[in-house]
């Protein structure tokens, strides 16, 4: 079985380090105190706050885990290559929705550093994959869960 590839920006994998870093070396700590303190607090069987603070732990290695398994199997964006004017991963583009919409912004990451709230939208979300390969001045129609849209790319950096 092949391990799954994690794309990223050189960003994204430094942000994901330290996550890592703080969930080994706080979190993971802070979650073995609340244990041992919880089991002073008698019978388990009947004990909440126990329950909570084991669900937690189990919260946080399966991240440890997904994590790690992300930086091993990362791959760092390498843009040097691409044309200047077209939309590939790694890179921003802002485009209009037609007939006569408003510019929007995204850059195009991997799946493992998505944040669209902060404008970042993963290469497998449906307009990333309708811009990948695309140029500025190109109009594009993207099929979205909330239907259809047509856009112009305007930019590419």
């Amino acid at each position: 079985m092949t391990e799954k590839v994690y794309p990223m920006t050189l960003e994204g994998k430094e942000k994901l380090e330290n996550e890592l870093n703080e969930l080994k070396s706080v979190k993971r700590k802070e979650v073995v105190e609340r244990i041992k303190i919880a089991r002073g607090f008698g019978d388990l069987s009947e004990n909440s706050e126990y329950e909570s603070a084991k669900d937690e732990q189990a919260f946080i290695e399966g991240r440890i885990s997904t994590v790690e398994n992300m930086l091993q199997n990362a791959e760092i964006i390498d843009n040097s290559k691409a044309k200047a004017d077209e939309v590939s991963l790694g890179r921003s583009v802002t485009f209009k929705e037609l007939p006569d919409g408003i510019d929007e912004e995204y850059t195009i990451v991997g799946k493992a550093e998505a944040d669209p709230f902060s404008g970042k939208i993963s290469n497998e979300s449906p307009i990333a994959q309708a811009l990948l390969g695309k140029k500025v001045g190109e109009k594009v129609s993207i099929e979205t869960p909330g239907g259809s849209m047509e856009v112009e790319i305007t930019k590419v950096f």
